[in-house]
């Protein structure tokens, strides 16, 4: 009974995203098109994510920005010594982004964003051989962020913001009794954390940027549990009961720098360090049965540094193009890798599109498409293991209007 109850939480917030661990950086469609690069670059209002302290380098006084993904991601499964196959099929992820941003005088720039940077979702065959560890999860964390940029002399910008997340989720999964024993957890949380950004225009053709996100914990203190179980057991485990539990977010310490070419081209490099290693243990206490119930489950999880690389041509006055590629290694720990935490190394290349139909106005095109590698992972609490692999493709439309 213990080590169903282990096997049941360890698989509450463990989410696979599209990349490394449940992270997602699609928070702008010009960002999106090279290579997910943000940090050196003054694109507008969507600067609130990448770097606030570029977003008062916005060419005008006014910038209005919307986006959207659609994250259409595919794990395969091959369990080790069986020629047993498995394949999710999972809801297509729709993460959002919407920024606004004024310039109040030449000193100070003000904003606020809306979007989505952390989230998953996994959904396997009911009766899968892994329906004991899972069958579907969902996670979504939404942030909203007030921000607040100064220029100081056009070379250097400073900028902060403060972010009020909130997160939920919903998880279901089989258990080893009668035919149609099931689990459903769901929950809410939210909490508090800033972003700060500092963004140098270093001459007329360099530009740096560094940023910080800071860690968030979501803390579920009154999660609903509910237990599809047989008669018999109800006395040991109650159909409906209540739990707490935490997920960090962690922290993003970013840096990147820009160099224009020519005119017309501009190359542009990032490092993206995640702090994974916060993400060590998950701890849970129930309301009811907590003796047989509570648990605490190792994750293990390591920091993780993303490089990127990508290029930017301006083809027109209206047309610019936009190319990047990144090596995306996985957070997870070898010995707790579970068809929910489906994160494998990942290479991926991105490619964007941006038309000015009119002044002002600008349609942002983008594409990236992901390759975990295929690995065979453990996961030795269950001993249930194979061989993985993951393919994501994410077509994104964005729109901006500046003046």
């Amino acid at each position: 009974m213990q080590k169903f109850t282990v096997m049941l939480l360890a698989v509450v917030f463990s989410t696979a995203s599209f990349a490394g661990g449940y992270q997602v950086r699609l928070q702008g469609n010009k960002q999106t098109g090279i290579g997910l690069i943000g940090t050196p670059l003054a694109y507008g209002s969507s600067s609130i994510f990448y770097n606030p302290g570029s977003l008062s380098f916005m060419e005008k006084n006014w910038h209005f920005e919307v986006g959207a993904n659609a994250v259409l991601a595919t794990v395969a499964f091959q369990k080790s010594e069986s020629n047993y196959q498995a394949e999710t099929n999972n809801k297509t992820g729709t993460p959002f982004d919407f920024y606004f941003a004024a310039r109040v005088n030449k000193l100070i720039t003000l904003g606020v964003g809306v979007y989505t940077p952390y989230g998953s979702s996994a959904t396997w065959e009911s009766d899968w051989a892994g329906n004991l560890l899972i069958q579907e999860i969902a996670l979504q964390a939404f942030y909203i962020q007030p921000t607040i940029s100064f220029n100081i002399k056009d070379v250097v910008g400073i900028g902060v913001g403060f972010v009020y997340a909130y997160g939920t989720f919903e998880l279901s999964k089989g258990l080893n009794y009668s035919g149609g024993s099931s689990a459903r957890l769901e929950g809410t949380s939210s909490n508090i954390g800033f972003n700060v950004g500092l963004f140098i225009k270093a001459g007329d053709k360099v530009t740096v940027g560094v940023d910080y996100r800071s860690e968030i914990i979501l803390k579920v203190t009154d999660g609903d549990a509910k237990f599809n179980v047989p008669s018999s057991l109800q006395s040991l485990i109650p159909v409906e009961n209540k739990f707490e539990a935490e997920l960090p977010l962690p922290s993003n310490l970013d840096f990147g720098i820009s160099v224009k070419a020519s005119d017309r081209v501009l190359i542009a490099v990032e490092m993206n360090w995640i702090h994974w290693s916060v993400y060590d243990t998950l701890s849970f206490t129930f309301k009811e049965a907590g003796d047989l119930l509570d648990s605490d489950n190792p994750r293990k999880y390591k920091d993780s540094f993303i490089p990127r690389i990508g290029v930017e041509w301006a083809i027109s006055e209206k047309v610019v193009f936009r190319g990047g590629m990144y090596y995306d290694p996985t957070p997870t720990n070898e010995d707790y890798f579970s068809p929910e935490t489906a994160s494998l190394n990942t290479f991926a290349y991105t490619l964007g599109l941006s038309y000015e139909p009119v002044e002002g106005l600008s349609l942002d095109f983008s594409w990236a498409n992901l390759f975990g590698q295929k690995e065979t992972k453990n996961y030795s609490p269950d001993n249930f293991g194979g061989t993985y692999q993951t393919i994501t493709y994410i077509p994104g439309l964005g729109i901006s209007y500046t003046f």
